[in-house]
């Protein structure tokens, strides 16, 4: 559904974007996480059609990022969203789909039925009158208007209380249950890793990883495993009457279980704990990190 290819953006001598290539499936929840300056909302832009790639290619629902009829089959979210706020949501959206050509009665349906699953009420209410939630989701209701194959979402959340962060997400995903191919940027991790797919995480205009959670985790991660005895043994400290020795491999657990063993006690439980993609995020997009391996490239 999306493909790039040494996707390149350049400013003067400021390199926004090195030469990205990855690809996004249909039907796929895709995340682009990284820094402030990592060249995610730059990315997005050149997907959505509104920056000229300096290099590279760039297919999004079988058009060329640079042909007009492209912007028919996607639905794009900038991070901040000028509204005309002396009208109301129903007209501004009406106002919208008659801009996409989508016949009157089709757009009263659509309108309808996404302000439904939004749950948005007031809908005669000026837009200036809104909270920032109900915005937000007047923006969202605008960029599913011309019913796109593809939506591009930078920040969909930003900025909104915990409830409406998580009705939004939630919507996200149900979207993508839909068959629509959703990407997005974000800085709530927590949010990603609960409803992406894929992740993409960029640093300094780089892609620097990529890949599923647990995959991610699992290359880029740490595992540690809690060990608890009933004895005390080398290195580990008590706990709610028993004891718990952190190690970093099986066989260090192994070792563990031998020291109780011997100590005329036994191994009562063990944990295993594996880095967040939090964690991942942070180790990666320390400052002058771009080592993406060729394995990462597909």
């Amino acid at each position: 559904m999306i493909e790039a290819r040494n996707l390149r953006k350049v400013y003067g001598d400021f390199t926004a974007v090195a030469g990205s290539t990855f690809s996004v499936d249909g039907g796929e929840i895709f995340g682009i996480v990284g820094p402030n300056g990592a060249g995610k909302t730059t990315t997005l832009k050149m997907l959505a059609g509104l920056l000229e790639p300096t290099d590279g290619t760039a297919t999004v629902a079988g058009y060329d990022v640079s042909e007009t009829e492209m912007r028919r089959h996607i639905g794009f979210l900038p991070e901040e969203s000028p509204l005309y706020e002396e009208m109301t949501a129903l007209s501004y959206l009406h106002f919208f789909a008659d801009l996409y050509d989508v016949p009157e009665s089709e757009a009263e349906r659509r309108i309808d039925r996404t302000l439904d699953d939004l749950d948005l009420e007031h809908r005669e209410r000026k837009i200036g009158d809104m909270s920032k939630g109900m915005k937000r989701k007047v923006t969202i209701a605008r960029s599913l208007v011309n019913d796109p194959a593809v939506l591009i979402y930078d920040e969909p959340a930003n900025g909104l209380d915990p409830l409406t962060t998580n009705y939004i997400i939630e919507f996200t995903e149900r979207l993508a249950n839909e068959g629509k191919t959703v990407v997005f940027s974000a800085h709530n991790l927590f949010h990603v890793e609960s409803v992406c797919d894929r992740v993409l995480i960029m640093n300094e205009g780089d892609i620097v990883a990529r890949g599923d959670v647990d995959t991610l985790q699992a290359e880029y991660g740490e595992t540690t495993y809690h060990v608890y005895t009933s004895v005390e043994v080398e290195g580990s400290v008590r706990k709610n009457g028993r004891y718990r020795r952190s190690v970093d491999s099986m066989a260090e657990v192994e070792a563990v279980r031998d020291a109780a063993l011997a100590a005329g006690g036994t191994v009562i439980d063990i944990r295993t704990r594996e880095s967040s993609l939090e964690e991942v995020f942070l180790d990666l997009a320390e400052p002058g990190r771009t080592d993406a391996t060729p394995e990462n490239q597909s």
